[in-house]
């Protein structure tokens, strides 16, 4: 069975799609695709599908969630958006920032992922905490994202290839670097980096690096670096499945 999604009106379906124009330029302009990717994991990566709270509902907008700890450098995000969402205040902040980590996946040569509009904004902040830590290895990320968020270990794999985007600040999160040398193309070279070893100038978290030494991960790792197609089709799937946790449920 689908899922059933909530019913939003055309004049919602035409500001979606005028902001959507607005995001491309803006990403385009400032070269910003890694923040708002960011922006839309970490807002969605909160959900908890024991207690159903946390997920994709615009409570990044709150300073209180802006301030945890894993959301360093998230508010320069949240001030980029701004002058866009005020042009369409019927937009949910929830769908906007969704949104716009579809957008930068798109302008960077990614696949294209289904989007679907008529989430609602919540007020209450997520607890601190629910987000992956990245010096840790695969019992943290099972923990996070098949127990917590209920994703599967192909979900994690491709979702870890968005890592293809961006680079790591040591002020936000105390590494450094990219992860790849075109940090703002989204391609399958995350993987061909981690499969290859160590490399001046480049990036691998401890979180990367577990993905090899896993029986059911580095299969998954081996299969996207060969097969770009492959990779796009399961991020994908796994990128809405991320951005629809705790919406629209089947």
């Amino acid at each position: 069975m689908g899922k059933s999604y909530p019913t939003v009106s055309a004049e919602y379906l035409k500001a979606l799609d005028k902001a959507k124009r607005k995001l491309r330029g803006l990403i385009a302009e400032k070269n910003c695709a890694p923040l708002m990717l960011r922006l839309a994991w970490h807002s969605a990566g909160t959900f908890d599908q024991g207690s159903k709270t946390g997920g994709p509902f615009g409570t990044m907008r709150l300073k209180a969630e802006q301030g945890h700890e894993a959301n360093n450098g998230i508010d320069i995000a949240i001030r980029l958006l701004e002058p866009i969402k005020e042009q369409f205040p019927t937009l949910s902040y929830a769908d906007f920032y969704q949104l716009a980590g579809v957008v930068a996946v798109e302008v960077t040569g990614g696949p294209d992922i289904p989007f679907h509009p008529g989430r609602q904004d919540k007020t209450e902040p997520p607890v601190e905490g629910r987000l992956p830590d990245a010096t840790k290895g695969c019992d943290h990320l099972r923990d996070v994202f098949v127990k917590q968020m209920g994703l599967s270990d192909q979900d994690i794999v491709a979702l870890s290839g968005g890592h293809t985007l961006g680079r790591c600040h040591k002020e936000r999160s105390g590494f450094e670097g990219p992860w790849t040398a075109n940090p703002l193309i989204f391609d399958n070279s995350y993987f061909t980096e981690l499969l290859s070893g160590d490399k001046e100038g480049l990036l691998q978290l401890p979180s990367d690096k577990a993905l090899l030494s896993d029986p059911a991960f580095r299969p998954l790792v081996e299969k996207y670096a060969a097969d770009e197609d492959a990779f796009f089709a399961d991020y994908a799937v796994a990128h809405q499945k991320l951005s629809e946790l705790g919406f629209a449920e089947a």
